[in-house]
């Protein structure tokens, strides 16, 4: 590269990932390309309009919004200039086979419900979200926008210090367990664990912090829905000169003298300075690299525990349903079953724990007048058989018990429909097994476990997104995002 010249950064992927880099490397003078293979911006958090309805595609929860103000702050913005933020309050209800529970945005009304599920449950509760909160703000103090990699990182003064105050080497299980008897009780506090792709028994203890999140943080919406972040993303991009092409595939990155020199598409070659991939970490390394430049080959990835794909329904419907809230979880079987058929016994789970989200409850913009928006999201094992006779026998299911829990007719009154799973997940985002989220966070899998944001053996090449550190999720993947542009700044002191 010329002195003088600025540096030409190519970011293969248009996600939360991909789009926050692209960001920050535009503000600090990079000649930023971004190429997306799909004709939508967002990746995971791509949206979908079908008469009337606006459905977010993959993520709905709003959390930590101290992570997303941080964010912006890099622009001397704040959240508000992009988005309206509203805390949701009942945060989420729980469907129980014989009661119905809501989580509340007022700390002492889940003191009380706390309470009345078991003996000294309020304190219990709050000695819990002690510990949480510690462990949150530790994280959050400095190691969570770290860059954690290799065995230096590892051994760390700060980091085996922490071990002990993080718990490093427990699981949310046997924590819940040692806090509280009601398994209802464990249940609301370990459920959020499966949004990290996990099962209570294999996820480290220091992530008892998401109950912090959940319980003192709050849970929130941006009017218009999670794609509102997209647009955001894709606004500061725009206006620090980077450029996004729709419909460009990368199906190599060319790497000459262990330097990636560019990649290429189906029908173009783009020279490159850097290369940021916000792709599948997976594809990336074994489809877009030649084997002597992968860090991580294919063997690597068959050994590690790959989150769960999901059985997705969006749904437009042509009536409301009084007894929902925003944000809904169906606990109404024994969930140990469904964990032992995502992780053990991989198959389609006979009785599931789902995730039910009606945005169109607080927000008119997303659904016709006196209609509902309603996604639903069944935890499913990767790699398992998806064929269309397979999705429609399920939906079938899945809508049935729908109407047994809500108690209330659904399929008549359905007017918009998609089935998203398995397949679909491989083919638009190039999904290691069809994967909905990357890693599942074992002790294995998390801080300076998790695939590395520098290639070790391409000197340019740079990784951002739900697979590295910290980990899956929006927040996390700004954060990841913040540490890999940091990680270029190093390299490419002025962008120029």
């Amino acid at each position: 590269m010329r002195k003088g010249v600025r540096v030409r950064t190519i970011i293969i992927g248009a996600g939360v990932g991909g789009l926050s880099t692209a960001a920050l490397l535009a503000r600090d003078g990079h000649d930023v390309l971004v190429l997306e293979k799909n004709k939508e911006l967002g990746g995971r958090a791509r949206i979908w309009r079908k008469d009337g309805f606006l459905f977010d595609m993959g993520p709905s929860w709003y959390l930590m919004p101290e992570i997303f103000d941080h964010f912006f702050a890099n622009f001397g913005r704040k959240t508000e200039d992009f988005y309206k933020l509203t805390r949701l309050d009942p945060s989420y209800r729980i469907f129980f086979p014989d009661e119905v529970i809501d989580i509340s945005a007022n700390l002492e009304d889940n003191m009380e419900l706390f309470e009345r599920l078991e003996e000294n449950g309020a304190d219990k509760l709050s000695q819990y979200l002690s510990q949480a909160k510690v462990k949150y703000e530790y994280l959050l103090d400095g190691l969570m926008y770290e860059d954690l990699a290799g065995l230096r990182s590892m051994f760390s003064p700060r980091l085996m210090a922490a071990g002990w105050k993080l718990s490093i080497l427990s699981n949310i299980d046997k924590l819940t367990k040692k806090y509280f008897d009601s398994e209802r009780a464990r249940k609301i506090l370990q459920y959020s664990i499966v949004f990290l792709g996990g099962n209570p028994k294999n996820t480290p203890a220091l992530y008892s912090m998401i109950s912090h999140i959940d319980f003192n943080l709050g849970v929130w919406y941006p009017l218009g829905g999670l794609g509102e972040i997209v647009k955001a993303l894709q606004r500061l991009t725009e206006d620090h000169g980077g450029r996004i092409e729709l419909g460009k595939e990368v199906t190599e990155i060319e790497v000459v003298d262990r330097k990636a020199v560019g990649v290429r598409s189906s029908d173009d070659f783009f020279e490159a300075d850097a290369v940021v991939s916000n792709a599948d970490y997976a594809h990336t390394e074994i489809d877009l690299l030649e084997k002597e430049f992968q860090t991580y080959p294919r063997d690597y990835w068959e050994k590690k525990t790959i989150a769960p794909s999901a059985f997705v329904m969006y749904l437009g419907l042509a009536k409301k349903i009084e007894n929902l809230t925003h944000h809904n979880v169906i606990l109404d079987h024994d969930w140990i079953r469904h964990f032992e058929q995502i992780f053990e016994k991989p198959s389609w789970p006979d009785e599931p724990a789902y995730y039910l989200c009606c945005p169109s409850k607080m927000d008119s913009s997303v659904a016709p007048p006196d209609c509902e928006n309603i996604f639903v999201t069944v935890p499913i094992s990767p790699g398992v058989e998806d064929t269309p006779t397979i999705r429609e026998a399920y939906y079938d299911k899945m809508v049935t018990h729908m109407e047994k829990v809500l108690s209330t007719p659904i399929r008549d009154s359905i007017i918009a429909k998609r089935i998203y799973t398995l397949n679909d997940f491989s083919h638009d985002y190039n999904a290691y097994k069809g994967t909905a989220v990357g890693l599942t966070h074992t002790f294995s899998q998390s801080a300076f476990f998790r695939p590395r944001h520098k290639s070790k053996k391409v000197k340019n090449l740079y990784y951002t997104g739900q697979y590295t550190h910290p980990g899956i999720g929006v927040p996390m993947a700004l954060i990841s995002s913040e540490i890999v542009a940091g990680l270029i700044k190093k390299d490419f002191p002025a962008g120029t």
